[in-house]
């Protein structure tokens, strides 16, 4: 299984280093047969064709500033593709045509008279707010401090309300590491083909606005030869992961779950696990509450099942167990080693379940094999120590995650998914508005549920995370930021329809 899963993933999209973009292109122009100003030709129609569909696509003005290099070169490319009777194109050129590349200087050629070609010297620096601007300056290959014109640049830019575009990587912003510097601040980042890591970084959240990646017919075969076991979770990805039901499947089959936790004052937390590992598809839920009589607990809905014998938990009667959502931390450290003693298959650990692990490190060892821990940043921190930014964050839980032997889910935009062998997978779907209380309660409950209905436990992160993030992305087209956790659970069904897993 572990051999099928490597298969599985090295049909991800791979996320390779900014030093290797430019061997990329290389080594596909070369097996192509094509030439760069060709390659450059797809990365502008690309944008082209993402910028007629946007709703600003009939403002008149827009502004594109370019560089010396390839980035600057595909910025040409837009404005020439985007000119037409209707629109006012203005080229805005950061250094002097010689002293720029030779394929910028092939494409500065092509554009027609009616496009607006200055120097940024001479520049009057007026751009009105009904304006859009597209940023092709630096893009990939930036690894220094900006210079006086480029800092005065970006300085200017981000003041204003224009619509601001980003070509590949807001200049400034480096591929693989945390910004430290002035960068531009885009409404919209085009990247090509891949997303660089850094646009994976919470830090540049306010930097990048919404990341669209656009493919330029680079072969992810291609892509491979480069890949750094980083990768891009999308919905294309998804059906690979899951199993099928028959007609002759039964409860049994769709597995039976155990969730324990909720305390007093935070039953709710596993009302909403078991809520949501239902409606993921699991056969029977049990929920366990850690408060003094079981019996009182009141489930969400009708179809939960309350576990309240007394002296202790069978965990050979289940297919999966999660332990943690509203448990609370007043609890004997005997009595939770016992379980992690009892349980022999993976388990999943969320919230006060990883806050106790924190607490009694020496537990951690005890984790069975494959068990997934599903922390946010804060829980994170408590467990391994706090980091300096996002780039050591994602090596920690890539080095926790092959210590233990488990697999660790780093909650947040982009959730990453870190593997016990290394790898590292972020997800692509969710959105902001699911920063809501029990949210993560609910992913605790989706993973639950597939690991239930006995997908590996690789498989139940990648499904579990995917669903979850796509789930929260259809219940806040009607809801928006007033969208609670059980609207996400209650979008998980149509997760199956539209990704056609039925």
């Amino acid at each position: 299984m572990i051999y099928k899963n490597l298969l599985l993933t090295e049909m991800m999209l791979p996320i390779i280093a900014g030093d290797d973009v430019k061997k990329l292109d290389d080594f596909h122009m070369q097996s192509e047969g094509i030439s760069s100003v060709q390659l450059m030709e797809r990365a502008g129609k690309s944008f082209v064709a993402w910028y007629e569909d946007q709703s600003f696509s009939s403002v008149i003005k827009i502004y594109v500033f370019v560089g010396s290099g390839n980035n600057g070169g595909d910025g040409l490319v837009i404005a020439r593709l985007l000119q037409n009777d209707q629109r006012a194109i203005h080229v805005v050129c950061m250094e002097p045509i010689e002293n720029c590349s030779e394929d910028f200087i092939f494409n500065f050629s092509r554009l027609p008279d009616s496009v607006e070609v200055v120097q940024y010297t001479d520049w009057p620096k007026e751009i009105k707010d009904d304006s859009v601007i597209v940023d092709a300056v630096l893009g990939v290959g930036v690894n220094r401090p900006l210079n006086k014109n480029y800092a005065e640049l970006i300085s200017f830019l981000n003041t204003l309300s224009a619509i601001k575009l980003a070509v590949d990587l807001p200049s400034g912003l480096p591929a693989d590491h945390t910004s430290v510097g002035l960068v531009f601040q885009a409404d919209f980042t085009l990247t090509f083909q891949f997303p660089k890591l850094s646009l994976l970084f919470p830090e540049h959240a306010e930097i990048i606005g919404k990341l669209v990646v656009l493919d330029i017919g680079i072969s992810e075969s291609s892509i491979h030869r480069f890949s750094q076991n980083r990768f891009y979770l999308r919905e294309i990805d998804i059906k690979k992961h899951h199993k099928y039901f028959h007609r002759f499947s039964h409860k049994g089959d769709f597995g039976k779950v155990l969730l324990i936790g909720g305390a007093l004052g935070k039953t709710g937390a596993i009302n909403l696990a078991g809520h949501a590992a239902l409606r993921t598809g699991s056969g029977l839920v049990l929920l366990a509450p850690q408060i003094p009589d079981p019996y009182k607990f009141r489930p969400i809905v009708p179809e939960l099942m309350v576990f309240g014998e007394k002296g202790g938990f069978c965990f050979e009667e289940f297919d999966s167990v999660a332990i943690g959502p509203g448990m609370g931390l007043d609890v004997n450290f005997s009595w939770f080693r016992g379980l992690l003693d009892q349980v022999n298959l993976p388990i999943v650990l969320d919230a006060d379940g990883i806050n106790l692990l924190s607490k009694f490190p020496e537990l951690i060892d005890q984790l069975p094999v494959n068990s997934i821990l599903t922390p946010h940043f804060k829980e994170f921190e408590r467990l391994v120590g706090k980091s300096s930014d996002h780039l050591e964050r994602i090596q920690r839980a890539t080095d926790f995650a092959t210590k233990y032997n488990i697999i660790l889910i780093l909650k947040g935009a982009h959730t990453l998914i870190a593997m016990p062998d290394g790898r590292q997978i972020f997800n692509s779907s969710g959105n902001q508005y699911m920063a809501t209380a029990g949210s993560g309660d609910v992913l605790t409950g989706m993973i639950a549920s597939f690991l239930g209905q006995k997908y590996s436990p690789e498989n139940a992160a990648i499904c579990g995370v995917f669903h979850h993030g796509m789930a929260g992305e259809i219940a806040s087209q009607s809801k928006y930021r007033g969208m609670i956790a059980s609207d996400i659970i209650n979008a998980i069904p149509e997760t199956f329809v539209q990704l056609e897993v039925l």
